[in-house]
């Protein structure tokens, strides 16, 4: 199988090493703060806002830190309980509508939140925590850390954003690639988890599974991979169930921005969360 070296893959994230190494070094900020802002600026580039990183190369550092605090300002709207202290969607980000070229709205984040979520969980554990680990050895006074022990970065486990795990490795370590580069797009490499919504139904209007899938396709088009409905005595009535869709943008359209989503089908409620698996142990 084809394969690139971590040297290679150094060079072809250059520009992304260079701005990481000024938030760390030229601006002092943190280490675990600084691999989730690049992630997120990586998201952005997937979805559509072409160059933004290589745009942002020139600015000034105290230019860089106001659009990097925009970044975690974005990241904190993804979490649902910050989201109330949130400006209206339509506001846009001054500094980072600037270096795009476009208008940039909280809108973006908040009604993409999970697959903005999503994105930067695969940037972060597929891009990030394999081309800035010399960096960060430097930062954290790790340059003579041991081979595969993992460098310990305050901050992970994130609340949102889940673990990080950051081995050295040395310059002519060799990852398998196909295609190009041989990594999946950050939307087709999401997990089950990422693609799942929680449903729960009223108690004594029973729901079948064809039901929630013929609401959910009519509405949101052929978006359904699967439904597992809560296993039942024979006679009773499952009260819940997890839908696994086909991709992560049809969980934030069915969601719209909202914590839960209420749907009515044949006279019968439907609410949908985003599914949790730490919560959802019987499922």
């Amino acid at each position: 199988m084809p394969s690139i070296s971590l040297e290679e893959l150094h060079l072809y994230h250059s520009i992304d090493r260079e701005i990481f190494s000024r938030l760390l070094i030229q601006l002092s900020r943190d280490p675990a703060q600084s691999l989730l802002i690049i992630s997120l600026w990586l998201w952005l580039e997937e979805q559509g806002v072409t160059n933004f990183i290589f745009r942002i190369m020139p600015l000034s550092d105290p230019s860089l830190n106001s659009l990097a605090n925009e970044a975690v300002f974005c990241l904190s709207c993804l979490d649902s309980n910050n989201q109330p202290g949130c400006p209206h969607p339509t506001t846009v980000l001054p500094a980072t509508s600037k270096a795009a070229g476009r208008d940039i709205p909280v809108e973006m984040f908040v009604q993409n939140r999970f697959r903005a979520i999503s994105g930067v969980k695969y940037f972060l554990t597929n891009v990030c925590a394999r081309i800035f680990t010399d960096i960060l050895e430097i930062v954290l006074g790790r340059n003579n850390s041991q081979p595969n022990e993992a460098l310990v970065i305050h901050g992970f486990p994130h609340p949102i954003f889940g673990s990080i795990t950051i081995i050295p490795k040395s310059l002519d370590q060799d990852f398998p690639t196909g295609g190009l580069w041989g990594w999946p797009s950050a939307d087709a490499g999401m997990s089950e988890d990422d693609r799942t919504l929680f449903l729960t139904f009223s108690r004594g209007f029973p729901v079948t599974a064809e039901e929630v899938k013929g609401l959910f396709v009519q509405a949101f088009g052929d978006c359904v991979e699967s439904i597992q409905m809560e296993e039942v005595e024979a006679g009773e009535q499952p009260l819940y169930a997890r839908m696994v869709m086909s991709s992560v943008v049809p969980v934030d359209q069915i969601l719209d921005g909202k914590r839960i989503a209420k749907f009515r089908i044949n006279g019968k409620h439907i609410w949908a969360r985003k599914y949790e698996r730490r919560s959802e142990l019987l499922m």
